[in-house]
């Protein structure tokens, strides 16, 4: 069991099943937490203006070619 460390919400977040840098929500509070570390569990609170590497890239994109 994992819980938020904002409002101590239980998470439902499984251990075995997140990666290092995944994005996990709480549902009550609404805050982003990212996983630093896997084993054991640890959440770290994302900044706003956070932005995921896959979208980041996307939006540096302009798809000017020349």
């Amino acid at each position: 069991m994992v819980l938020c460390p904002e409002c101590e919400t239980n998470l439902d977040v499984e251990e075995e099943e997140v990666d290092e840098g995944e994005v996990i929500s709480c549902p009550e509070c609404g805050t982003d937490f990212e996983v630093v570390t896997t084993s054991p569990l640890e959440l770290k609170a994302v900044e706003e203006g956070y932005v995921e590497e896959d979208e980041e890239e996307e939006e540096s994109e302009d798809g000017d070619f020349s």
